[in-house]
């Protein structure tokens, strides 16, 4: 599945900083925030983005604010609260005051980035994410977004399966929810 070509990626790096840069648990264990947060928002923006410049501490922690905020949309849809959620992205939205612009990079073709009005790194991806998040929102696949389901996990997803019923946010996850099924049939026997 795909939202809208460039921004199916900024739906991806919003999911991807959010699971990085909050804390809370992951896959049976807690999570806490990294020490070096200039270097865990490089390697999240680098999960799409391979070649994204080094940040530093500064920015690592303004990019953990714009997560904590994310993570808050992810949430409201994963209890069934859409309005929330499209509250939530529109305050980012007009706090951002996201503008479209075209651009070509990286030998792709011209496409539409989203930068916020401070042109700062924590700035230009919050617009990026919100408009991406926006567009998933006001789309049929607005219940795309999700919270694991996996006991001890919060990390979140986005679906783009086929079907439309992921609940877990990693394969790890969702085999940690079927072994202990098993195991509790098997005690059950």
């Amino acid at each position: 599945m795909d939202f809208n070509g460039h921004m199916d990626t900024v739906v991806r790096v919003a999911v991807t900083l959010v699971n990085e840069l909050t804390p809370g648990e992951r896959r049976g264990r807690p999570f806490r925030l990294p020490e070096d947060g200039g270097a865990a928002a490089t390697a999240a923006l680098r999960t799409a983005y391979p070649a994204y410049r080094e940040l530093g501490t500064e920015e690592g922690a303004q990019l953990a604010a714009v997560a904590a905020r994310l993570r808050a949309v992810f949430t409201a849809v994963a209890d069934g609260d859409v309005d929330s959620a499209a509250t939530q992205v529109n305050t980012l939205l007009r706090e951002t005051q996201a503008r479209p612009m075209l651009e070509r990079h990286d030998g792709e073709p011209w496409h539409l980035h989203f930068h916020g009005s401070d042109d700062t790194t924590a700035g230009s991806w919050a617009a990026s994410c919100a408009t991406g998040l926006a567009i998933v929102l006001g789309s049929e696949f607005h219940d795309r977004l999700g919270v694991c389901t996996a006991p001890h996990c919060d990390r979140v997803y986005v679906d783009v399966s086929r079907n439309g019923t992921r609940r877990f946010c990693s394969t790890a996850c969702q085999n940690r929810v079927k072994t202990a099924a098993f195991r509790a049939r098997a005690k059950g026997d």
